[in-house]
């Protein structure tokens, strides 16, 4: 029998979405403190609107009494599912205001796409947006792949908290308690982002011959959107429109940052070093970046698309690389990549759909969860091939020696198949549409796997229920369905629940 939720759940869970939107209210002040200083009056009236949304929902969860805040796990995983829908609502208001949509959803798509961390956009004459709304779109990026629940848990605490945190698909606490680990992953954002936006903006400045203010503003952007393995980019062409193999290369490390775990970057901060390359993760996303690389190389070298192995290794290892981080970024146009078919469009749809490591801001399936179900499916050919009183390891090293157990097993190929009926579901609808099965995969693993390379498909005229699919996907694929498939749960039971 399912039990209709009482009105302290909802009491709870406003609580917690009002504090949300405070910190999203703050995040809101620098946008709209740029448009001031720089005049920028009608993203600054958007901005206004937005803020005051933001810290009127906040300033009404204060006025809700609680007689004890804890945070049970459906309260805290339906706070997450609900501020990944809420936030990009609300945030879409300066980007509707701005002129460049044709239509409101366009917007809300574009505030989706910049949350999760995807990349793809709707945004029309990105090349003559105001810096305060290219600003915005890209903090967006920094705020999702940081995660707006690691900002809350840094300022506020309360009993039950740690169910926020892994609803946020984030799975592994780094120090032993959540708010410590939140405050060393804003820590290791900020140390990146003073390194980051220092290196790029050197080589616009030095190499590129940016003007000083215009060098500072290129390098703040990408870093947002690299070391978030975003993919929004400041121009219409993408990284194609810098021209330059230093910048890509600077890029580059910021993407493989981005796609590296916290609790990586905590061995590195404080070792041992030497142990992260015993991590089964670790190895197995050496593994599929060599594969994947390996099977596109080729596939280019038979297309015979670039006659030159130097535009050949460079423009091949560098799509592979975003497509594996989950960045996005691209130096080709998608026309360009649209003609990537064979072994290259193979090579570049599994790295998409495998993705980055756990624990960090980029999306897919996540090589941890890669290695676990290869070790899994292993694991059940062995059981057929050796004699019936044969004892298998049950052991796989991450971080130190840790439990191989079925349970574990089983849920890693649970997730993996969600995620591939994800891309499935994008696949069908794009094809329902007239589009072709290549451009219609390649699209739907990139949202679902929360990438944002494109080959054309998503555009400002495609139909609105391809779009309304996209959100869903990068909605889905981002939280990694735990937290989303709970707050459904918990409409059921409000409206049948007894």
């Amino acid at each position: 029998m399912l039990l209709r939720p009482e009105p302290h759940d909802f009491r709870i869970i406003g609580v917690q979405l009002g504090r949300i939107a405070v910190v999203v209210a703050v995040a809101g002040l620098f946008p709209l403190s740029w448009a001031v200083v720089a005049r920028e009056w009608a993203p600054a009236s958007g901005f206004l609107v937005m803020v005051g949304v933001f810290a009127l929902a906040g300033m009404a969860s204060r006025f809700i009494t609680l007689n004890e805040e804890h945070l049970e796990w459906s309260h805290g995983m339906v706070v997450v599912a609900l501020t990944w829908l809420l936030v990009p609502a609300v945030g879409a208001i300066p980007l509707a205001m701005s002129g460049h949509y044709g239509q409101p959803f366009d917007a809300y798509f574009d505030a989706m796409s910049g949350l999760s961390t995807t990349g793809l956009a709707l945004i029309q004459d990105v090349d003559h947006v105001a810096p305060s709304i290219n600003f915005w779109r890209h903090l967006l990026h920094f705020l999702g792949g940081q995660g707006i629940i690691i900002a809350a848990l840094s300022l506020f605490s309360a009993s039950g908290v740690t169910t926020l945190y892994y609803g946020e698909a984030r799975d592994e606490r780094i120090l032993p308690n959540v708010r410590s680990t939140a405050r060393f992953i804003w820590k290791v954002a900020a140390y990146h982002l003073v390194i980051g936006v220092t290196a790029l903006a050197a080589v616009a400045f030095f190499q590129l011959g940016f003007r000083p203010w215009r060098a500072l503003f290129h390098g703040l952007m990408i870093f947002f959107a690299g070391f978030d393995t975003g993919g929004f980019t400041p121009q219409s062409t993408s990284l194609g429109y810098y021209h330059s193999a230093v910048f890509e290369a600077v890029a580059g490390i910021l993407m493989v940052a981005g796609a590296m775990s916290f609790g990586l970057h905590y061995a590195l901060w404080r070792g041992p070093r030497r142990a992260i390359f015993k991590n089964l993760e670790t190895r197995t996303i050496l593994a599929t970046m060599t594969f994947t690389l390996v099977l596109t190389m080729f596939g280019l070298a038979a297309t015979g698309i670039y006659s030159s192995v130097t535009g050949l290794g460079r423009q091949g290892f560098f799509q592979v690389l975003s497509a594996h981080t989950g960045t996005g970024f691209s130096t080709v146009p998608p026309t360009e990549l649209a003609l990537w078919g064979g072994l290259a469009f193979g090579g570049m749809g599994i790295a998409m759909a495998l993705g980055g490591m756990a624990s960090s801001t980029a999306g897919g399936v996540k090589s941890l969860r890669v290695g676990l179900t290869v070790r899994t499916i292993l694991g059940q050919v062995r059981q057929v091939l050796l004699p019936e009183r044969a004892v298998q390891s049950t052991t796989y090293y991450q971080n130190g020696l840790r439990r191989f157990t079925p349970a574990l097993g089983q849920a890693v190929m649970t997730v993996s198949l969600l995620f591939v009926a994800l891309f499935l579901l994008g696949t069908g609808v794009a094809i329902g549409y007239g589009y072709g099965l290549q451009e219609a995969l390649f699209e739907s693993v990139s949202a679902g796997a929360s990438v944002g390379l494109s080959v054309g498909v998503t555009d400002p005229t495609m139909p609105l229920l391809l779009k309304l699919t996209y959100t869903l996907q990068m909605w889905l694929g981002r939280l990694e369905f735990v937290a989303v498939f709970s707050l459904l749960g918990f409409l059921v039971s409000w409206i049948r629940g007894k």
